[in-house]
């Protein structure tokens, strides 16, 4: 299987709701590092997983809805506690929509798997992947 990663970066302030999130249960910040694993079992006619520019371009678009938020305030998450594995799996599913819409290109309907990860830190980080529904 071949793969592409590309990277970004955005920064959100959010609270927890549960016992179990302690001191996070109070308005925190967090800038977190993203990398997007696009994976494909065969390389396109031109020798591609997926065109660079349009994956970069996508990602950036999708965290710029997100980036300075205050997550508690995004109706989408609602009663939600928007943990570094949910927003894993939140652009995962931004991403799938633009391959589906054509925002990746043509080429991008061959990708077999995508792979969100969410580094927190150096020494923390959570993903969420699965093969597409296209």
């Amino acid at each position: 299987m071949y793969s592409l990663n590309v990277r970004e970066h955005f920064m959100i302030a959010h609270s927890f709701k549960g016992e179990i999130f302690g001191p996070a249960q109070g308005l925190h910040g967090a800038t977190y590092v993203v990398d997007l694993e696009m994976r494909r079992l065969e390389l396109d006619a031109d020798g591609l997983v997926v065109d660079i520019g349009l994956a970069s371009k996508n990602l950036a678009s999708i965290l710029a809805e997100l980036n300075y938020k205050n997550l508690d305030e995004v109706n989408a998450f609602a009663g939600k506690n928007t943990t570094t594995e949910f927003l894993a799996a939140y652009i995962y599913e931004q991403v799938e929509a633009g391959i589906k819409s054509g925002d990746l290109g043509d080429t991008a309907k061959g990708l077999h798997a995508l792979k969100v990860t969410l580094n927190e830190s150096h020494v923390a980080w959570a993903a969420y992947e699965r093969e597409l529904k296209l």
